[in-house]
């Protein structure tokens, strides 16, 4: 009987323990800053936009967003096509990177809980922040709205609403 429940208390830590590696999205040990600078170079030589996930592995409905994303084929294919995307980790404990900063860059996106969605140009302007609640559905996210959402701001797609705003 012993065996039995050693044996059964080291199946769940194992599982557990795979769980927590699978789950992780968001990178706890690199400067946010560098990696929105790094997105940039990226979509401005690509002529996308850069979509900042931002959030943190502590954050069940980020880590479902992430998932929710991937498995969509459209969904993926949308945010392939127009879009540098990277999920930056939040975390106001981490003075070494300053979290305040961060957010200031962004556009204080934070009021909105997490995860929120930053959209920024290739020049680091942001674009359009997302309030993901608005994208919800029950206990997890609607198809349609989400693929609403990246459709209505690629960068052909805002290329009117930018330009309007600089009239």
């Amino acid at each position: 009987m012993k065996k039995q429940v050693l044996l059964f208390m080291m199946i769940v830590m194992f599982a557990l323990n795979s769980n927590a590696q699978v789950t992780k999205v968001y990178d706890e040990k690199i400067d946010p800053m560098a990696q929105i600078d790094h997105a940039l170079t990226v979509a401005k030589q690509a002529n996308k936009y850069v979509v900042c996930q931002v959030g943190g592995n502590w954050c069940p409905w980020c880590l479902r967003f992430a998932g929710f994303i991937k498995t969509d084929t459209a969904i993926a294919k949308v945010i392939n096509d127009n879009f540098i995307y990277i999920h930056v980790n939040y975390d106001p404990r981490n003075k070494a990177v300053s979290p305040e900063k961060m957010l200031r860059r962004l556009g204080n996106p934070q009021r909105f809980g997490f995860p929120v969605l930053v959209v920024l140009d290739g020049e680091g302007k942001v674009v359009h922040i997302q309030d993901s609640g608005y994208l919800e559905e029950e206990k997890g996210y609607d198809r349609e709205k989400v693929l609403r959402f990246f459709s209505l701001w690629t960068p052909k797609a805002a290329a009117g609403v930018t330009d309007a705003a600089k009239k």
